[in-house]
C-alpha cells in the first residue's frame, strides 16, 4: 500500500481558524513529518490523539488507515481510509490506496471501482492504474488487466510494481516467456523486490527452468528468510529437481512460520506422495481442506492419493468437489474421468474427457486418453477423424498421447518415437544429478537389476519366469526391483525365488530407489515396464548404474539415458534405427522370452461350456479390445460371411466392448450371435487351454499380438499375422519366424484375408499347419528358455564389457548358440 503523499484536500491546507485547530494542525504537522521520515512508530499516537479530539480529522483518517494496511491490517485500513473518503471524496490518492486495501480483503469488485473513482479524479494516476490491474487480475480478466499495466508503464517506465503485475497478467494470458522478460525488467529498477523475484521463480517452474527458480527463490530468501511464498516456491522447484526430502524440509519450514499456509500444506502432501507416503499426503491435503473447504487444487491432488490407494470411490467425491468449485477445472475433469473409467462407468468417463476437451481442446494428454477409452470400447464414430487429430497433435509436439496408448493407432514408428520423446522430457527428464556418478566397479560377477512393476500374475511375468530362473549365477548376480502390487500369487512366488534378491520397493521414492541401487553398486539395470502401466521411469532418470537397458517393452522409450533396446531383426529393420534413441542389440531368434515350463490345463471345455456353436469354423482373436480397428473388423466381417457357420470368438475385456461389435457387425450384415466373447477366467492355464477349441488366431494390426501370440501357438493354435511398419506391428512376425511358420506372415491385408479365407476353407493345409506347429514347439528356438537366457547374457557381457573398456555404448549383434536343447 502506497503512502500517498500529504492530503490535499483543501481543509487540510488552509490556514487554521481557531486556536484548537491552530493545535491540531501543528500535530499533525510533527505526525506527518515523523511519517515522511519512515517513523510510524512516532507518527501513529499523534493520529490516533487527532482523531480523539477531531474524530472527522482527513488527513489523519487517511494516513493511519496507510499505517494499518502496511502493518498488514487491512481490515482497519479499510475502515479507516473509507471514513476519510466519505470526508472527502475527492482525493485520488485514498481512492487508489481504498483500493489497495479492499484487494487484500479480498473484495476485487469494489477495489475496482474505487480504483475508477481515482482515475476520474485523476486519470493519469499510475499507481490506481496498476492497482486497477491488480483488481482485474483477481477477477480474471488479463487481458483488461495488461491493458492497465501498459498505461501505467508509458506514464512511468521503470515503475516496477506495474512490470511485475504485467508479468503475471502475461503468465495468466499463457504467455510464460513475456513474463519473464517483464519480472526481469521489474527486478533491473528494484533489485530487491520480493514479490518480483517470487513470480520469477513461479514463471521459471512454469517453464521448466527449476534450477533457475530455485536460484530466483534463493536471492529472494537472502532478503527476507522468513518469506513464506519464497520458501513454499523453493520446495516446488525442489521437488522438480528430484530432490523431494529438501522438498519436504523446505515446505515444513514454510508451515513453521505460518502454519495455515493452504498453499504449503497442498506442497507438502505433493512431496509425501512423491515419497511414497500417501496416509500423510492425505493428512496434509485434509489440514489444507480444514483451512480453505473450496481449495480446489487441494481436492484435486487429495483425489490423486486417495486414487493410488485404491479408494476410487473417494477419488470420485474429491473430484465431484473440487469441481463443485470450479466446474471448468480442467485437471480435475481428466481425473474424474479418470476414475470414471477405473470404476468401470465408461460412458460416464467419456463424457468428462469430451467435456474437458470442449473446454481446454490441447490438455496435456487428453485427446490421447479419450480416443484410448473410445477405442477399448470399440466405439468407433469419427475413428479416423480422431486417429489424425492426435497423430497431428503428436507431429505438433502436443503433450497429446501416452506412448503406451498412442501405439495402437500408429502405425508409424518416427511418430512412436516423437510421442516417447515428449512424454519423456514433460515427465521423466534425465536428472542434472545423476546418482552415479562414473565409477566403475570391480565385482566376481555382473550385478544384474530387473526393475517392474508386475512381478506378479502378468503375461510378462509368465514368458520371464524361466528366464530368470536359468541364468548363470556363477556369472551373473540377480536382482528383482518390484514396484508393483504384491498379490500373493503363486507366480509371485516363483519369482521371489528366481532371484538371488527380491526386493519390494513400492513404497519407496525414484530417489531412494536409485540410490539403494547405487549402494548395491548394480551393472546392469534393465527395465522391463517402460511406458507401460506402473512403470517408473524416473529411476532409470536418475542414472542409478552404469549400464541401463530396455527390455520387454514395446518400443522407443524416448530417453537418452537408457543405453540399449533388447530386440531383434524382424521387429527393428536395420534402417529403422534412426527411429529409437537406444542403442539396438540383436538377439539371434526373437526378443521375446518364454516359459517352456508353463502349464496348460489338462481339462478342454466343451464348445458349449465355451459358448461356441457344436459345429462350424472358429476364428479367435483374443487381443485386448483397443487393439482392434474398424478396418481389421471389416475384413474378419468379410470371412464370417464367406465362411458358412462360422464364427469370431474374442475375449471379454470390458462390459460395453461387445454391445457396440454386436452393433458393428449387424451395421456389416453379420448377424450379432456369430460373434461369441470369452470372459476371463482366473487362471492363465485355463484360459490357455481354451484355444485349443479355436481353428485359426486372428492378429490385429498396427498393434499385434505380443504375448498372446505365444500364448496360442504354446496351446497348438495357428496365428496369421500382417508384417506392420513399428516394433508393436512386427512382434507376431518375429514369434511365427522362430517357430519355423514364416509362411503365416503376410504382408498386406488383402494377403491377410486371402490367407484366412484359404486356411478357413481347406482343412487339409490347416491340418498341416496344426501338425508342423506342434512339431515345431519342441525344436524351434521359441519355446528354448535355455538358449534365449544364453543370447541375453552374451548380449549382456557384451555391454558390460564396452563398460569396463570405457567404450561408448553401439549397436551389435548376438551370435546364436548351438541349436535347440530338450528339457
Amino acid at each position: 500500500m502506497s503512502q500517498g503523499g500529504p492530503p490535499r484536500s483543501p481543509q487540510e491546507q488552509a490556514k487554521p481558524q481557531t486556536q484548537d485547530s491552530a493545535a491540531v494542525h501543528a500535530r499533525f504537522q510533527q505526525a506527518l513529518a515523523f511519517h515522511q521520515r519512515g517513523q510510524q512508530d512516532q507518527a501513529e499516537p499523534i493520529y490516533r490523539e487527532i482523531l480523539a479530539h477531531t474524530p472527522d480529522h482527513f488527513g489523519a483518517l487517511y494516513l493511519l488507515g496507510i499505517i494499518e494496511g502496511q502493518s498488514g491490517n487491512a481490515a482497519a485500513a479499510v475502515e479507516l481510509i473509507g471514513q476519510a473518503i466519505r470526508v472527502n471524496p475527492y482525493d485520488a490518492s485514498a481512492h487508489s490506496n481504498f483500493g489497495n486495501a479492499l484487494l487484500v480483503v479480498k473484495h476485487p469488485e469494489e477495489a475496482l471501482a474505487s480504483y475508477e473513482r481515482a482515475l476520474a479524479l485523476m486519470p493519469d494516476f499510475a499507481d490506481a492504474l496498476n492497482g486497477r490491474g491488480n483488481a482485474l487480475l483477481d477477477l480474471k480478466r488479463p487481458e483488461e488487466a495488461l491493458a492497465s499495466y501498459e498505461r501505467a508503464l508509458a506514464l512511468m517506465p521503470d515503475f516496477a510494481g506495474a512490470l511485475n503485475g504485467r508479468g503475471n497478467a502475461l503468465l495468466d494470458l499463457k504467455r510464460p516467456e513475456e513474463a519473464l522478460a517483464s519480472y526481469d525488467r521489474a527486478l533491473e529498477h528494484q533489485p530487491d523486490y520480493l514479490e518480483a523475484l517470487n513470480n520469477r521463480g513461479n514463471v521459471l517452474l512454469h517453464l521448466d527452468r527449476a534450477q533457475a527458480a530455485l536460484a530466483s527463490f534463493d536471492l529472494a530468501l537472502g532478503l527476507q528468510p522468513d518469506y513464506v511464498d519464497a520458501i513454499n516456491g523453493r520446495g516446488k522447484a525442489l521437488l522438480d529437481l528430484k530432490r523431494p526430502e529438501e522438498a519436504l524440509a523446505s515446505h515444513d519450514r514454510a508451515l513453521k512460520l505460518q502454519p495455515d499456509s493452504v498453499e504449503a500444506l497442498n506442497n507438502r502432501g505433493n512431496v509425501l506422495l512423491e515419497l511414497k507416503r500417501p496416509e500423510e499426503a492425505v493428512a496434509s491435503y485434509d489440514a489444507a481442506l480444514a483451512i480453505r473447504p473450496d481449495f480446489a487444487d487441494g481436492l484435486h491432488n487429495r483425489g490423486i492419493v486417495l486414487w493410488n490407494l485404491g479408494r476410487l470411490e473417494e477419488a470420485l467425491a474429491s473430484y465431484d468437489r473440487a469441481l463443485a468449485v470450479e466446474p471448468d477445472n480442467a485437471n480435475a475433469l481428466y481425473r474424474r474421468g479418470a476414475a470414471l473409467w477405473q470404476l468401470k462407468r465408461h460412458g460416464e468417463a467419456i463424457v468428462d474427457f469430451k467435456t474437458l476437451l470442449a473446454i481446454k481442446p490441447f490438455h496435456d494428454y487428453a485427446a490421447g486418453r479419450l480416443l484410448n477409452m473410445q477405442i477399448t470400447c470399440c466405439d468407433w464414430a469419427d475413428y479416423d477423424k480422431n486417429v489424425a487429430q492426435v497423430v497431428e497433435d503428436v507431429r505438433a509436439g502436443r503433450r497429446a498421447d501416452f506412448p503406451a496408448t498412442f501405439l495402437a493407432i500408429s502405425d508409424s514408428a518416427a511418430d512412436q518415437l516423437k510421442c516417447s520423446r515428449i512424454f519423456t522430457a514433460d515427465n521423466y527428464p534425465a536428472a542434472s544429478q545423476p546418482v552415479w556418478r562414473g565409477e566403475r566397479y570391480r565385482h566376481d560377477r555382473i550385478r544384474l537389476a530387473y526393475l517392474s512393476a508386475d512381478f506378479r500374475e502378468h503375461p510378462s511375468a509368465f514368458l520371464l519366469a524361466g528366464m530368470f530362473e536359468h541364468h548363470d549365477r556363477s556369472r551373473f548376480e540377480t536382482i528383482a526391483v518390484s514396484f508393483g502390487d504384491d498379490d500373493r500369487s503363486e507366480i509371485r512366488t516363483r519369482l521371489k525365488g528366481a532371484f538371488e534378491h527380491f526386493i519390494d520397493v513400492r513404497d519407496r521414492s525414484d530417489l531412494d530407489i536409485a540410490r539403494f541401487m547405487r549402494d548395491l553398486e548394480v551393472d546392469i539395470a534393465v527395465d522391463l515396464t517402460g511406458h507401460m502401466r506402473d512403470g517408473r521411469m524416473g529411476i532409470l532418470a536418475l542414472r542409478p548404474a552404469p549400464v541401463q537397458v530396455n527390455f520387454f517393452c514395446p518400443g522407443t522409450s524416448g530417453a537418452d539415458y537408457l543405453d540399449y533396446i533388447v530386440c531383434d531383426r524382424v521387429v527393428i529393420p536395420e534402417d529403422h534405427h534412426v527411429h529409437y534413441t537406444e542403442k539396438v542389440v540383436y538377439l539371434p531368434d526373437t526378443f521375446q522370452a518364454n516359459d517352456s515350463k508353463r502349464r496348460i490345463a489338462e481339462y478342454t471345455p466343451s464348445r458349449a461350456e465355451a459358448g461356441l456353436p457344436d459345429e462350424g469354423f472358429v476364428f479367435c482373436s483374443f487381443n485386448n479390445s483397443y487393439k482392434f480397428t474398424p478396418g481389421m473388423f471389416d475384413i474378419w466381417m468379410r470371412l464370417l460371411g464367406r465362411v458358412e457357420g462360422s464364427v469370431l470368438w474374442l475375449q471379454e475385456s470390458n462390459a460395453t466392448a461387445p454391445a457396440n461389435l454386436r452393433r458393428e457387425a449387424i451395421q456389416r450384415g453379420i448377424e450379432a450371435n456369430r460373434l461369441v466373447f470369452a470372459p476371463k477366467v482366473p487362471l492363465l492355464e485355463d484360459h490357455i487351454a481354451r484355444y485349443r477349441l479355436a481353428d485359426l488366431f486372428l492378429d490385429t494390426l498396427p498393434y499385434t499380438a505380443q504375448s498372446t501370440t505365444s500364448d496360442a501357438l504354446w496351446a497348438g493354435l495357428p496365428v496369421i499375422t500382417c508384417l506392420g511398419t513399428t516394433f508393436v506391428g512386427r512382434v507376431a512376425a518375429s514369434l511365427l519366424n522362430a517357430i519355423g511358420l514364416p509362411e503365416l506372415i503376410t504382408h498386406s491385408l488383402p494377403e491377410y484375408e486371402a490367407l484366412a479365407l484359404e486356411l478357413a476353407t481347406h482343412p487339409a493345409r490347416l491340418a498341416d499347419l496344426r501338425t508342423r506347429l506342434a512339431r515345431n514347439r519342441a525344436t524351434y528356438p521359441l519355446f528354448d528358455t535355455d538358449r534365449f537366457r544364453r543370447h541375453i547374457e552374451s548380449a549382456y557381457i557384451t555391454m558390460w564389457e564396452r563398460h569396463q573398456h570405457e567404450a561408448p555404448p553401439a549397436s551389435f549383434s548376438v551370435q546364436p548358440v548351438r541349436q535347440m536343447t530338450s528339457e
